[in-house]
């Protein structure tokens, strides 16, 4: 008798293990979720704090990979309406930390892969299920370890499925799900600004601080140039033809760079969801000036941009970019660069969608550019297709985007449900 346990039950205890990242402490849930899957007869391998699982199917088709992280970012206390570790059920909704991103993903995995054993169904090839440390930092620890050192664990998988996509979007009063079929590209950038320092008592225009001023002004309020790559083609095309006649055709000049950040500036949230999607971008999270002494002008400050590349681009272009919009004296200098080495293979796409369109018949899904990066990037390396499909109806009032990494951070309890039975239904129907 294989114990499943309730996917929403399972995914508050999840919360409530803190695995904010640094440092991580992934190991606690390893050992509990590993126990689950040894207990259901699954086998199960350890690698540091990582967990991979593999389910034995006919072998009509080659493996599915499944894979998700554990580990969570920082919270601020300030503002949560329900403590970030408690796992609360309040107003229809899981809160805290991880309900989104991705503690809900890795329970409608893993319980997925539990029913399925449960019923005695047999999938039609391998089911792979790795649950991973240390995305959140890196994935030196996790999936970048793993493809580096332990590439055989994933021999023969074509295809994974992972973070994120299949949530609902509502435009135009029809709802669509965006299936991630390509990630954009890590790519941190070090800026730095120089000026003649002196003494604070002697002000000086033109200084560092203010040159500092006027590049993040400039990082505010300009965006880089424009670029329809050929998966943002496809995307809002599929977008367009699920909209009604005269949204659908503005919909369809957003794929005009001339027109492009005109019509992105009066969707509103839409657009600003939309923007990352056709720019490079560069957002100035790391600032610092001075040498802690208040009376000394600095000479120098220093900002670490959270770089994005679109798909195609390397880093040599974006500096290139990011120089022409920030002058000549601003010294650009690449701190990191991840590429994703796949172009888009759909092959699963129609798959993913008919098991979306089963459980929601008025959803449409629709492919999508992720203006975020994942470990996906890391499986590309083995010739791994990763596809974000972790399946959840969202209110439309829910700004998902904003709750990712952010405070209140929640899942509507139904949504957690609705995810796992479409996780079930792919290990069906894989192929």
């Amino acid at each position: 008798m294989v114990d499943v346990p309730e996917p929403v039950e399972l995914l508050q205890r999840l919360i409530r293990v803190d695995t904010t990242n640094p440092p991580g402490n992934e190991a606690a849930l390893v050992t509990y979720l590993g126990g689950l899957l040894r207990d259901a007869g699954v086998s199960t391998t350890v690698v540091g704090d990582n967990l991979i699982a593999r389910l034995p199917g006919r072998g009509l088709v080659p493996p599915l990979l499944m894979q998700g992280h554990l580990d969570v970012v920082p919270v601020s206390d300030h503002g949560w309406t329900h403590p970030p570790f408690s796992g609360e059920i309040a107003d229809g909704f899981v809160w805290g930390r991880g309900a989104l991103d991705m503690k809900s993903g890795v329970v409608m995995m893993l319980v997925a892969l539990l029913r399925m054993v449960a019923s005695g169904s047999v999938p039609p090839g391998d089911v792979i299920l790795a649950l991973l440390a240390d995305e959140e930092s890196g994935g030196e620890r996790g999936a970048k370890y793993l493809v580096e050192n332990r590439p055989e664990l994933f021999e023969g998988v074509r295809y994974a499925i992972g973070e994120f996509g299949g949530f609902t979007m509502e435009i135009a009063g029809r709802r669509f799900y965006p299936v991630q079929v390509a990630e954009k590209q890590i790519c941190w950038v070090r800026a730095v600004v120089r000026a003649p320092g002196g003494h604070g008592s002697l002000a000086r225009p033109g200084g560092v601080t203010a040159r500092l001023a006027s590049m993040l002004r400039v990082l505010d309020r300009r965006r880089l140039p424009v670029h329809v790559t050929p998966v943002v083609r496809t995307m809002i095309s599929a977008l367009a033809a699920g909209l009604p006649s005269p949204v659908g055709r503005v919909a369809r000049l957003l794929l005009v760079p001339a027109l492009t950040d005109r019509l992105l500036g009066g969707l509103g949230e839409v657009g600003l969801t939309l923007a990352p999607l056709f720019h490079h971008t560069a957002t100035p999270n790391i600032v610092s000036a001075g040498d802690g002494a208040v009376n000394v002008r600095p000479t120098s400050a220093v900002v670490d941009l959270d770089g994005r590349l679109l798909p195609g681009f390397g880093p040599e272009s974006f500096l290139a970019e990011l120089q022409a919009l920030l002058g000549d004296d601003v010294e650009l200098s690449v701190v990191r660069h991840d590429p994703v080495t796949l172009a888009p293979d759909l092959g699963l796409f129609d798959t993913l969608a008919g098991v979306l369109r089963e459980h929601d018949p008025l959803g449409a899904p629709v492919p999508m550019l992720m203006p975020a990066s994942t470990d996906g990037r890391f499986f590309s390396r083995l010739g791994i297709q990763t596809y974000g499909f972790t399946p959840m109806t969202l209110p439309a009032s829910m700004k998902f985007t904003t709750l990712v990494h952010g405070v209140d951070e929640r899942i509507p309890v139904d949504a957690v449900g609705f995810g796992t039975s479409c996780v079930e239904s792919l290990l069906a129907r894989f192929h």
